[in-house]
Formats: C-alpha cells, structure tokens, sequence
C-alpha cells in the first residue's frame, strides 16, 4: 500500500442517494480515501455492479477492503455449516476483487468449549481449503480472519498472527476496539499498541506492516468481553496513542472506523493523524 488511508465500515451516513459508487464519490468528497463493502448480511453487488464499483474506485483514488458476512463459523459441529461458512467466505471474496477491495477479514469460528489448540487445527484447515479454491480461480484477495471481541470467539491476535505464519494469502485483520473489548480493558496503552505492531513484525515481517488492515471504533466492554460499538467521544478507547504508534511504525494500509457515526469518527482519526 502507498500509505495509510481512513475510511468508514460501509456506505457514509451522508451519501446522497445511497449506494456503494456514490458512497465511493461521497466519501472522497469528504476527504477520506477507503472504504469497506459491507457483505455482512449478504453479498450485496452482483458482478456488473462490482465491476462497476471497481471503475469509480479507480477514479476517486479510494482503497476498498471487504468485511464478509456474520454467519461463519468454521468450527461449527455440523458439517454443512462449515461448507456453508466456506462457501459464504468465497462468495464474499469473488464479488469484493471483482470490486477491487484488496482485503477481506470475517469472525472466523467459535471455540464452543472446546480446546483452543483443536479449534485452531480447524480453523487452519478450512482456511487452506478457502485459499487453495482462491488460488484456482486466480483470486489474490488477502483473506484476514479477524481479532475478535469476545473470549468465546476464536480470534486472539497470537491465533491470528501464527495461522498468518502458517499459511499462504492470510494476513491479519487488527481490531483494536476489540483487543481493548476482548481484554476487558486492556490494550489501551502506547506500550501494548507497540507490543502488537511488534510481534506483528517479527512474526511475519515489515510486508505485514506495510499492508495492515485495521478496524477502530469506540467499544463498550465488560467481563466477557464486547458489548457494541460506541462514538469515540462516548468510550476509554485511546485512539490518539494508537495513531501515534501508527506513525511511528510507518504503518500502510487502511484504517476502517467501525463506529455508529461511521465518517464523523473516521475524519477525527484522519485529521489527527495527519496533524502527528
């Protein structure tokens, strides 16, 4: 990536006559230069739409990464709702490079009670499935499982960076909000944001730095981990010293605000970095 850009999770509040192309040309109007297809719920572009997307993406100069959809679980026990899951990553994955997103993270699995180690092996084993069938069709997405907010979801950022280690066109997608949300407060600090770009780099090298994707929000938070989104101004989160770090590790790639108020969180993050 050429730098680090800002952007919103999804369409701007504000867009005119709401849709993803002119959510591309609104929120380059407001200064922001990426944005991330939401297909949480579904693959919302067919393939002339994508494409379409992809010629206006072009034009505004605005990085698009993908967020696939909610109903994944790779270490379901039934079997169907792992093919499922599967299938829904790919469907995902086709439709965001047709759209010219270079990266598309997801909530990869839930440990159900079980070992972390054995729910691991699985996750490894249906992502390799996804990036082989990826690899067949000539697909290069970045495929990023996320770090998740909840301790009951699979998702530490250790799990993430090792299965980044371990396997071709998988990088991490950080969530800061939830590693302070999954912690129950902790990672809020400029020496616990080192600490992740950090191990980040000694595990998979300044390439991982240099192409983060990167999800930021205001987070409520208890015991057990994330309870939803908040404004920045309504929440602990210590976006000022993450942006700091940022910098200082010449960070590339995008920062999504996850935020309700999605550009209005998204252009405070922009603007005070630019001001660093």
């Amino acid at each position: 990536m050429d730098k680090l850009r800002f952007g919103t999770a999804g369409i701007p509040l504000s867009t005119p006559e709401s849709n993803t192309s002119n959510g591309i040309r609104h929120l380059r109007q407001l200064g922001l230069d990426s944005m991330e297809l939401e297909f949480v719920r579904s693959v919302n572009l067919s393939e002339e739409k994508a494409k379409e997307v992809n010629e206006v993406r072009k034009k505004e100069d605005v990085s698009l990464t993908c967020h696939g959809s909610y109903f994944i679980n790779l270490n379901s026990k039934e079997p169907q709702k792992v093919g499922a899951s599967r299938a829904r990553v790919l469907q995902a994955a086709k439709i965001a490079n047709m759209a010219g997103a270079w990266s598309l993270t997801f909530h990869a699995a839930y440990y159900l009670g079980m070992e972390k180690e054995a729910v691991y092996s699985k996750v490894k084993e249906e992502i390799k499935k996804i990036v082989d069938e990826l690899k067949n069709d000539g697909n290069p997405i970045w495929i990023r499982p996320e770090t998740t907010g909840k301790p009951t979801q699979w998702g530490s950022y250790s799990e993430v960076i090792r299965l980044s280690q371990e396997l071709d066109q998988v990088q991490p997608c950080v969530d800061f909000a939830h590693l302070h949300a999954r912690t129950n407060g902790a990672y809020n600090t400029l020496e616990e944001f080192r600490k992740v770009l950090v191990d980040i780099e000694d595990g998979l090298g300044r390439h991982a730095l240099d192409n983060m994707h990167i999800h930021l929000s205001g987070i409520a938070y208890g015991e057990k981990g994330e309870k939803h989104h908040l404004f920045l101004r309504d929440s602990d989160m210590n976006y000022k010293d993450l942006l700091k770090v940022l910098k200082e590790f010449k960070v590339k790639g995008s920062v999504v605000c996850e935020s309700p108020n999605l550009e209005e969180d998204a252009l405070i993050l922009k603007n005070y970095y630019d001001k660093l």
